[in-house]
């Protein structure tokens, strides 16, 4: 599951239900399809202290990989943001390695405005019997011990793996190297009963061969792990998910304001196989 860190440039275990979780995480991933989806992005809301009177853009995700070679996740979220008095481009370029026999994770991020570095954050994770153990590299050199969580390609196998046993609601602690890297967060995670798309639903027309498949709504909702009582999530992505983790229609709220991603093009990449 993506996140983007651009609302910081604008602004004890994971929780587990059922053997049948374990199970899809022992043999993991085997269903995830290769692809590379693009998102045309649009300002769907925004309050006044949010500062941004309007917005567009475009997502790119590229997922490839095997459960055995591990997978690879190319993502870059390029947005034209209007505040009214000026216009200003913003661009993160995200790289992620993970490796789900082992339990160990690779990234890269690097965000730009108007083309210039504000920052990047680089580092690799491991699971380990404590919990999850971060080597950052960038923006500062500094070793972490975080709690168990999943990486985010675990994290979509689970999400995958409650939807198929009919189990709408359940949390979930994840690390994805997001914003500084060097934070957990706690996920809340609500899956609708599947359903098939709606007669003249223009995004379920760019889905391809998905055009006419089913479909699960998903909402997930991302929390500061810190966060004790009615906390409101930091950030709240909902979206219609294949069962081969593609994805399309999505609403991505950030709290001042929110953004819409339609699906403009899908292309699927052959799947490889294990040697």
């Amino acid at each position: 599951m993506f996140r983007s860190a651009f609302v910081a440039a604008l602004t004890a275990g994971a929780c587990f239900a059922g053997s049948g979780i374990t199970d899809a995480l022992a043999n993991p991933a085997s269903g995830l399809a290769p692809h590379r989806a693009v998102y045309d992005l649009q300002l769907k809301d925004a309050t006044e202290r949010s500062g941004i009177a309007g917005m567009y853009g475009r997502m790119v995700y590229e997922f490839n990989g095997s459960p055995c070679d591990g997978y690879t996740v190319s993502f870059r979220f390029v947005t034209q943001v209007n505040t009214g008095d000026e216009t200003r481009l913003t661009d993160q370029q995200t790289t992620t390695y993970e490796d789900l026999k082992n339990g160990s994770f690779r990234f890269l991020t690097r965000s730009f405005t108007d083309e210039k570095l504000d920052k990047e954050v680089r580092g690799t994770a491991r699971e380990d019997k404590k919990g999850v153990s971060v080597d950052l590299t960038a923006p500062d050199a500094r070793k972490l011990e975080l709690a168990a969580s999943r990486f985010p390609t675990e994290h979509m196998v689970e999400v995958i793996a409650h939807a198929r046993k009919g189990e709408h609601f359940f949390e979930s602690r994840i690390y994805d190297g997001s914003d500084s890297g060097d934070k957990t967060l706690m996920t809340t995670s609500v899956v609708g009963k599947k359903e098939m798309p709606k007669a003249g639903d223009p995004d379920a027309d760019k889905a391809g061969v998905f055009a006419k498949q089913a479909f699960w709504p998903v909402s997930i909702a991302y929390y500061n792990d810190t966060s004790e009582g009615d906390a409101l999530p930091v950030y709240r992505m909902s979206f219609k998910l294949y069962e081969n983790g593609i994805t399309r229609d999505l609403t991505m709220d950030y709290g001042e304001f929110s953004l819409t991603g339609k699906l403009a093009k899908l292309e699927l990449f052959k799947q490889q196989e294990c040697k």
